[in-house]
Formats: C-alpha cells, sequence, structure tokens
C-alpha cells in the first residue's frame, strides 16, 4: 500500500497587494482640530497604505475626519518604486515610515505644516 503526502502548508500566507502611497493633504479648519491658534489651516504629508491610491487616499480622508480635521484636497505622489522612478531623494526615515504604514496597514502622518495669513 502507498500513501501520498504533500508538502503544502496548511495555512499559507497571503501575498499582500497593499502599497505605500504619499499623499499630501490640505485641511482647513474646524472646532476641536488642534492646529495652532491662528492657523487658517494645514498641510499634512501622508503614507497611507491601500491596494490602489483611490483606496489610500478614502482611508486617510475617513481617519482625518474621524480625528475631527476637515481635509478639503488631497494631492497624491505614488509608491515608493514610482517616486524612485521619478528621480525623488527618499531618506532612510522616511522610508521607515512607509514600511511601518505598511506592516500596520495604517495612515501614518510625518509631518504638518500650519498656514496663516500674512497680516
Amino acid at each position: 500500500m502507498s500513501c501520498c503526502v504533500t508538502d503544502k502548508p496548511k495555512n499559507p500566507k497571503k501575498v499582500s497587494r497593499q502599497q505605500v502611497y504619499t499623499l499630501l493633504v490640505e485641511v482647513g479648519r474646524k472646532d476641536g482640530d488642534d492646529l495652532p491658534r491662528n492657523a487658517t489651516g494645514a498641510a499634512l504629508m501622508c503614507y497611507a497604505s491601500g491596494i490602489d491610491e483611490a483606496e489610500a487616499v478614502r482611508e486617510t480622508v475617513a481617519i482625518l475626519k474621524q480625528a475631527g480635521m476637515a481635509p478639503l484636497d488631497v494631492s497624491g505622489y505614488g509608491t515608493l518604486d514610482e517616486r524612485l522612478a521619478e528621480g525623488h531623494d527618499i531618506s532612510s526615515e522616511e522610508r521607515g515610515l512607509m514600511g511601518r504604514a505598511l506592516d500596520e496597514n495604517s495612515v501614518i502622518i510625518a509631518q504638518m505644516t500650519p498656514f496663516f495669513d500674512k497680516i
């Protein structure tokens, strides 16, 4: 009597199609937004995971709204590979934040620059 044995794993790890996208989000003012008192809004540099850029944008906007912010506009700068192909200089710190966003399937706000009216 012969028997067949396969080495197929019982729970093969699914290959993730998630990528990290670099997004610049402009936000306006909203009560409780935690922006500086005299600011008129801000720009947020974000790294967001998603299957595509549209999903990354939707998730980022939803999280910012949940955090009490008022997203006005989102500009996408692509994935790490797309940015490298365009000649962007990407620091190890930035790569680390992108890796964290991918590992945690999250949105990372890397930088916030408030806007002020000139008087």
